[in-house]
């Protein structure tokens, strides 16, 4: 061991029984910004309760043919003289119970229900990770490049913002008709916007930082900085945004569909599900419309808790945690 060097006034016994003193305390180990972030998610109950409830219905969409007695979108199983019946009910034939009964088209509800989760599930994820990828990406764009670049592409963010999306989404699909993949993109169109003004004011941010200064004076490609060090700077609030569109893509296509404009009759969607049973609300068969609806009201809502609680996290963690990376010692040997 080294010699430790005397201060004025200490002698070297004095110096060696104060470092031992000070060795004595544990010192507290420094605590990872992810794993501060899973600690603060995890301490809320409602957060949690959130996400075991949409993972749970995302499994159980995944696993719909191995979980239901019947699958609704083949017409061959379907029988007409199966129709509204009563939650409880079995089958002509005694061998199927409708737990939750049937529609009018005699398609048991149960089974119906967990397809149709896959539709609005599927529809509601793939959107927002579609808007996500591409506003994020003009986002950077127009915050790295600026002057005319920037005053166009957000110009026509707020110009797509401007507009109430229902209106919209109805005039894009009735030109491009029904469809899963016409959905999809309609979506897309309108949740680009919000990402892209996200990304944008997180990267005029970023933007004057010393890390970017030293990628510039390193010849580093715009690219680069823009894709290697801005973007992870930018993902806390771009995952809060995420997680609260999918849950508006679920219900815009639930309104969509609804209203007859979203997926065909043929594969039935929540949406549509709740407007097949709505002509029959008012004779007392209530569960055509009653259970559909509140699996959508379900998913919405475990969806939304999950995003609430992720805006409430502090993202200044990650920040500093990514710029201390990429213009630290990290910086030059990822270069």
């Amino acid at each position: 061991m080294s010699e430790v060097p005397a201060s004025p006034g200490m002698s070297q016994e004095q110096v060696r029984a104060r470092v031992a003193a000070l060795s004595a305390f544990p010192v507290a180990r420094r605590e990872s910004p992810w794993r501060r972030v899973l600690r603060n998610f995890i301490s809320s109950k409602s957060a949690m309760f959130g996400l075991a409830v949409a993972a749970l219905l995302m499994l159980a969409a995944m696993a719909a043919p191995w979980l239901t007695p019947q699958n609704p979108y083949d017409l061959m199983q379907l029988d007409v003289l199966d129709a509204r019946l009563a939650p409880g009910s079995a089958n002509g034939l005694g061998t199927v119970t409708y737990w939750l009964g049937t529609d009018g088209q005699g398609r048991d509800l149960y089974s119906a229900i967990l397809y149709g989760l896959r539709i609005s599930i599927g529809i509601g994820v793939g959107s927002a990770l579609l808007a996500g990828v591409i506003g994020t990406l003009v986002g950077l764009l127009s915050a790295y490049l600026g002057g005319k670049v920037d005053s166009v592409l957000m110009r026509l963010a707020d110009l797509v913002l401007s507009f109430p999306s229902i209106l919209v989404s109805m005039l894009i699909l009735a030109y491009l008709g029904k469809g899963v993949v016409n959905v999809m993109l309609t979506l897309v169109l309108l949740e680009w916007a919000y990402y892209a003004r996200t990304a944008r004011a997180q990267a005029l941010v970023e933007r004057q930082k010393e890390y970017v200064e030293a990628a510039r004076g390193l010849g580093v490609s715009a690219w680069r900085i823009m894709v290697r060090h801005i973007l992870p700077n930018c993902l806390p609030p771009l995952i809060v945004i995420s997680t609260l569109q999918t849950a508006r893509a679920i219900t815009l296509e639930a309104t969509l569909s609804f209203l007859g404009l979203g997926v065909p009759i043929t594969q039935p969607s929540l949406g549509l599900l709740i407007a097949n049973g709505y002509q029959y609300m008012l004779s007392g068969q209530y569960w055509i419309s009653f259970y559909p609806g509140m699996a959508l009201l379900v998913v919405i809502v475990a969806i939304n808790l999950v995003g609430d609680r992720l805006r409430q996290v502090d993202p200044g963690t990650h920040r500093h945690r990514f710029a201390g990376s990429w213009c630290g010692t990290s910086f030059y040997r990822r270069r």
